[in-house]
């Protein structure tokens, strides 16, 4: 059942909105606040959901910021050993937050109810299905799942201190699930503010160009499982009771019936089927109002792309996951959006630019407002490659053909720019036409954007989860390389993902290659581009010729951002042919890049 299907679903809600009894009235110890923790809230098939409620001790109706997650609802973010170096950089950034509040509410990627609830805000944090105190199978972003947000939602939105309206905010699982929800358009919800959420889920969570991503099995094990219901051995602690954070103790057979493993049921799903679009929204059916914060590395503009409302604005920025959404100028940006659009309050939201981005430069960054996303004016340049001499530039377009081999899965080959001879800057979507070949049926193709200083050292910038990111990324299957000319763009290929369509051993074949986001970089005079193509992960290893353009100097590693692809369905035999890249004449291969033309 697809997604916008399940809204039928999820308006006939098979629940009482009366009240629950509560499981435990705590003393929140912040002045003006009540905490009511592990309320149970009834599902359409009968499993309750435990959420704490955090409001204002003043009675009255106020509206609410919900969240639904599988991290624990109850686990400070200072306590958890998977977050340790979240919670460091989150306080190095900011040492005065633990002024402004206890500290002792914040949970993972969730805000903290203590700077919102004395500004009229009821605040819920539910654990998922399967996860924390909630009991049942834990299945991430499952259509089970979705219905039972949808649930919590008019729940909420019918309760006696609840003014009816619901707005949803959170980062990353709670980002993504915002969009799948605003989907089934739940009664009572009335805007959402999605902090880095994918929202495609082959092609921005499990497959990257049609590569299986295993990154996901550490976040699984590292980060969902121990908050398991029923894990008896989590390290994790209720802050609250000062006991195990996850309910009685489950047997290990019993545990193992109750979760869905995401990397295992990806790799049984190679192609954009049914279980993929039963998890991605249908954007025509988003149309509550809407606030998109993006990173340039790693989640996501889709979500604003393919939203149908008209009350949107898209927000995209540099730096890591997490410590931006605590920052206190997010944390004014979050209220004037909610106040707005919850509240009715004529805070001149409506004259917020729909457009801001977060220009990045070597030295640091820059925000500037837009009107539309491509911005305005991009003029679309292409770098041509020449495999002659590893050289690429707009001057190249004539170069005679040449090629070049490298082993599949060895380090490529790199194309550099010419230094540039004046300040230039390219923000917006990359595309990126390559001519390939293989002795094998098939090869990945794994690309990236790199910025050289007059050094000679690779600039290295701030990612979502990783300190050491080039410009961007790109890869593609090419067995998967058919493309939907209705859905694509010269700057963004849309690739189907329904079929693998083996390579002749020898024969070129022209592809467009995945870029899952866009870029930002002002290049300096002096600076070059180089683009490496290869077969294999990207990243920098130890000892790399790098330079900071961050606060975050930490070990390098063998991949870049949150993909990963060792896996055993890259079958050395299959991928680590020997691949051939043509340029030139008849088999021009090229960069294309977003040039904004000096203001």
């Amino acid at each position: 059942m697809q997604l916008s299907k399940l809204a039928a679903v999820a308006v006939t809600l098979c629940i009482a909105f009366s009240q629950p009894s509560l499981a435990e009235r705590v003393d929140s110890g912040v002045p003006g606040m009540i905490f009511d923790h592990n309320v149970p809230v009834t599902m359409t098939d009968g499993v309750k959901l435990r959420v704490n409620i955090y409001r204002p001790e003043k009675s009255g109706r106020y509206p609410v910021l919900m969240l639904m997650g599988p991290y624990g609802k109850d686990t400070r973010l200072a306590d958890a050993p998977a977050y340790k170096t979240s919670w460091a950089k989150l306080i190095t950034k900011y040492p005065d937050l633990c002024k402004k509040s206890s500290c002792r509410y914040i949970r993972f990627e969730a805000p903290d109810p203590e700077r919102w609830v004395p500004n009229g805000y009821i605040v819920i944090h539910a654990d998922v299905r399967g996860a924390g105190a909630s009991p049942g199978v834990l299945d991430p972003f499952s259509p089970r799942e979705t219905e039972d947000y949808a649930t919590l939602i008019t729940w909420a939105a019918h309760q006696p201190w609840s003014t009816g309206k619901v707005g949803l905010l959170g980062t990353s699982y709670q980002a993504i699930n915002q969009w799948q929800v605003a989907a089934l358009q739940p009664e009572g919800l009335a805007a959402i503010l999605p902090w880095e959420g994918a929202f495609d889920h082959y092609r921005e969570i499990a497959y990257y160009g049609g590569i299986l991503n295993v990154s996901w099995k550490f976040w699984w094990d590292h980060q969902v499982v121990p908050n398991q219901n029923g894990n008896a051995e989590t390290p994790l602690i209720d802050a609250i009771t000062g006991a195990k954070d996850n309910a009685a103790p489950l047997s290990p057979e019993l545990l193992k019936q109750n979760r869905v493993a995401p990397v295992e049921t990806f790799a049984k799903h190679p192609f954009d089927d049914a279980y993929y679009r039963e998890r991605t929204p249908d954007g025509s059916r988003i149309t509550v109002p809407l606030l998109d914060v993006a990173n340039w590395t790693d989640w996501s503009t889709a979500g604003y792309q393919a939203a149908a409302s008209t009350s949107k604005w898209l927000r995209i920025q540099a730096g890591d996951h997490l410590t931006p959404f605590y920052s206190d100028d997010a944390l004014a940006l979050q209220k004037r959006f909610f106040d707005h659009f919850l509240k009715g309050v004529d805070n001149g939201w409506e004259k917020q630019p729909r457009v801001a981005v977060q220009v990045r430069r070597p030295d640091g960054t820059t925000w500037r407002n837009e009107t539309t996303w491509p911005l305005p004016g991009t003029r679309w340049e292409r770098y041509y490659l020449d495999s002659a001499n590893g050289s690429m530039g707009p001057a190249r377009q004539a170069a005679a053909p040449a090629e070049k081999l490298y082993p599949g899965l060895g380090d490529g080959v790199t194309f550099t720019s010419a230094p540039f001879t004046e300040e230039t800057e390219f923000t917006g979507p990359i595309g990126l036409r390559l001519w390939v070949s293989s002795s094998t049926a098939d090869m990945d193709v794994f690309a990236a954007v790199r910025l050289i200083d007059p050094q000679g050292r690779d600039v290295t910038f701030m990612g979502n989860s990783d300190p050491n990111v080039p410009l961007d990324l790109g890869y593609l299957r090419v067995s998967q390389r058919a493309v939907d000319p209705a859905k694509s763009t010269e700057y963004q290929p849309f690739h189907p993902h329904l079929a693998a369509v083996p390579m002749t051993p020898g024969q070129l074949y022209p592809v467009d290659v995945e870029f899952t986001e866009p870029t930002s970089i002002v290049i300096p005079k002096g600076y070059r581009l180089a683009l490496t193509i290869q077969g294999k992960d990207f990243g920098y290893g130890p000892g790399a010729n790098i330079v900071h353009a961050n606060d975050y100097e930490l070990p390098n590693s063998n991949n870049s951002g949150l993909f990963f692809a060792a896996h055993p369905n890259r079958d050395p035999a299959l991928y680590g042919g020997t691949d051939m890249l043509a340029t030139g004449a008849d088999h021009a291969s090229y960069l294309l890049l977003p040039r904004i033309p000096a203001r």
